[in-house]
């Protein structure tokens, strides 16, 4: 299995939108991605690329398993 590597938030949603979210939808401070009854909060726009330790728990709170996240490129 390959490691994680930084994304952008432009590559973080549009992989996400291949595994099944929907969004991203703006309701308070941070915007979201929706996939049934999950609401994934997802960092607003930024500077720079989405770390590894951020991206490994929006993953996890996704429900997305590395190999899944893999296979989306």
């Amino acid at each position: 299995m390959s490691r994680l590597r930084p994304v952008s938030r432009r590559e973080l949603v549009r992989r996400l939108r291949k595994l099944g979210f929907h969004g991203p939808f703006q309701e308070g401070k941070h915007p979201f991605l929706v996939r049934g009854v999950l609401r994934l909060p997802v960092p607003n726009p930024h500077e720079g690329d989405i770390g590894i330790d951020l991206l490994g728990r929006i993953l996890r709170l996704a429900g997305v398993t590395h190999a899944e996240w893999e296979s989306t490129r």
